[in-house]
């Protein structure tokens, strides 16, 4: 049976040339920093869309355990350290879904990673296409940690992909969605993954 996790994809936009400050930033200090209040960090990305973007993803046991682990962080000493920098690069990162399901482990071999996001007009019976990896829910319950918002007042069925590159993404056949199942167009997120440690 696949282990159900509390996932975060947290999209931030950054101030021009922010990205450059606050990656080697995140590799150096907040990947282990995180990994030690019990976050479990996955994919780190620049969007190939937007240079100004940094997307990533973490998971928690449950949603107890995200509040008692991002208490641990943000009141920690490797935040009070580095916040004031890394905060200096933003210009939003309140984009941010909430979801449940197994997380995603981005292969080695993957030069492009795409996160496609459907609203369906029926969540419950939304199926995602066979080719479908990791498939995410929006997890509605209570944000146990105020400080840090996530997006409320809709529900998404997120999965992902991987290819050797754009290239390979192109060339794939789409995959087929339920027709009229959904309130608007998918949103695919072409991600370049990160693989630190940088600076």
């Amino acid at each position: 049976m696949e282990i159900s996790h509390i996932v975060e994809l947290r999209q931030y936009t950054l101030h021009p040339g922010g990205l450059g400050t606050l990656l080697p930033l995140f590799e150096r200090e907040f990947v282990t920093g995180q990994e030690a209040a019990g976050i479990r960090v996955g994919g780190r990305f620049r969007d190939l869309d937007a240079p100004d973007r940094f997307v990533w993803m973490r998971a928690f046991p449950d949603m107890a355990a995200r509040t008692r682990a991002l208490q641990a962080f943000y009141g920690g000493p490797v935040w009070r350290a580095h916040r004031t920098e890394a905060n200096a690069t933003m210009v939003d990162s309140d984009d941010v879904l909430l979801l449940r399901g197994p997380g995603y482990r981005v292969p080695d071999d993957a030069g492009l990673v795409v996160a496609t996001i459907c609203h369906p007009a029926d969540p419950a019976g939304f199926t995602a296409p066979p080719s479908a990896l990791a498939v995410h829910r929006t997890e509605h319950a209570e944000n146990g940690f105020p400080a840090l918002p996530v997006r409320t007042g809709e529900d998404v069925v997120v999965w992902f992909s991987a290819h050797a590159d754009a290239d390979a993404h192109r060339a794939a056949p789409p995959a087929p969605l339920p027709a009229g199942a959904l309130l608007r167009p998918p949103t695919e997120l072409r991600l370049v993954p990160v693989r630190g440690p940088l600076g």
